[in-house]
């Protein structure tokens, strides 16, 4: 099968997945209206889901590296679809949380499963494939948010929810059966066969996890991802509430949020076609120096008017969501393609620990001092210190397996045979 049929069933995949994520802020005020809870509660939720979604990508990375992607994703279909379909039967907070992590789990399975699709099948083009597919889950709630605002207007949250999560499922069950791992045959022929672009960062040597996670690349690496991923998380979790202290009105804000899945999939694909051609670390620099300016000018522009405020958070979501594209690009040039799902999975945890400031502590926050400020301005200084990390990173080595001893003893006993 074509590897161009392989990346489109993921990415339709992923754009099954953006719903649980991109537009939860449309659903929150109506739940807390509904059931007369908190904003922290209600956020708690959004945390508690992205934690899911991403501690526990390791063993699904694993388990896909090992055993291909269809059968996980067939039942990631199943848990995303009654996980987000029955949010709107919960009753107590403990059923909120329990079937928003539900979805979590499923998430992380598709997520997982399509990245490393992308990465293993396009070996030449790493930055724009993953950008690609990256983009699906970015983007694809800009397809659902109108429909989604109509079935509330028309019913209610509850249908929404229902609805949505009943396709959602389904389709994702059928993307699952278009995809799998490439055998060794297969992909000696795409790298065979295609121009590879190679860079300064070209890498030959393959990491498992376990040897990734001894060398200090992965903990810088990581590190910048926790920090850019906190503005962006925090915006898509509160946008909704921001724009109600900010005074914009309901049509400003379904237009910011239609618009902002879309500059945040062209984030994924332009930022990851840029890096295949200018490195990583460079592109890395750039755009996290302008989501640092952009997630300032949405306490500072924003407030001035709607139109203003929409043009603040496309910027912020166009300066966001590269990090999606370029850091499992750079996890394969560092650590190699042969456990990229398993890889970029640990990397990918770090979003759970941002969804943590991101959503409840950020809520709690805004509850203790009435303003955005602390938060945003927050963000921004974290955006700018990942751009000073990224431009260092062009100077660090690119990491080297330990050989181990009784290896070593082996080599030495045959050099003195030679």
């Amino acid at each position: 099968m074509n590897r161009w049929v392989r990346l489109g069933a993921a990415v339709v995949a992923m754009i099954m997945i953006a719903n649980l994520q991109y537009a939860w802020t449309l659903f929150v005020r109506p739940i807390m209206g509904a059931m007369g809870w908190k904003l922290s509660e209600v956020q708690l939720a959004f945390t508690l889901f992205i934690a899911f979604q991403t501690w526990a990508m390791p063993l699904s990375g694993w388990l896909i590296d090992r055993l291909g992607p269809r059968i996980f994703i067939s039942l990631a279909g199943a848990l995303c679809g009654i996980g987000w379909g029955e949010l709107g039967r919960a009753r107590t907070l403990t059923e909120l949380y329990a079937l928003y992590s539900l979805a979590g789990f499923g998430a992380a399975m598709v997520y997982c499963g399509s990245v490393s699709v992308g990465l293993k099948w396009f070996p030449d083009r790493r930055g724009l494939a993953a950008g690609i597919i990256a983009a699906g889950f970015g983007s694809g709630a800009a397809l659902f948010i109108p429909v989604i605002a109509y079935i509330m207007r028309a019913q209610d949250y509850r249908a929404a929810f229902l609805y949505t999560g009943a396709v959602q499922g389904l389709l994702i069950v059928c993307a699952a059966q278009l995809l799998a791992n490439p055998d060794r045959s297969a992909a000696a022929v795409v790298t065979g066969s295609a121009t590879l672009r190679v860079q300064a960062r070209s890498q030959t040597q393959d990491f498992s996890s376990l040897e990734m996670l001894r060398t200090p690349q992965f903990y810088v690496l990581y590190l910048m991802m926790l920090m850019m991923g906190i503005g962006g998380l925090m915006v898509t979790a509160q946008v909704a509430p921001v724009a109600a202290t900010l005074n914009v009105g309901l049509a400003a804000l379904t237009a910011a949020l239609t618009l902002n899945p879309i500059a945040n999939g062209a984030s994924r694909i332009s930022w990851g076609w840029v890096s295949d051609h200018f490195g990583r670390e460079r592109t890395m620099t750039l755009a996290f120096l302008l989501q640092s300016l952009s997630l300032l000018s949405v306490l500072t522009l924003g407030r001035r008017s709607a139109t203003w405020f929409i043009v603040c958070l496309v910027l912020v979501f166009f300066t966001w969501g590269e990090i999606y594209a370029l850091f499992p690009s750079a996890s394969a040039d560092f650590f190699g393609a042969r456990n990229a799902g398993s890889n970029y999975s640990f990397l990918y945890s770090s979003k759970g620990v941002a969804s943590i400031v991101a959503g409840w502590m950020a809520a709690r926050i805004y509850e203790k001092t009435g303003t955005w400020n602390a938060v945003f301005y927050g963000s921004a200084v974290l955006a700018f210190l990942a751009a000073l990390i990224a431009w260092r990173l062009r100077a660090m080595p690119l990491p080297v397996k330990r050989r181990r001893p009784a290896l070593e003893a082996e080599a030495a006993t045959s050099l003195e045979q030679v």
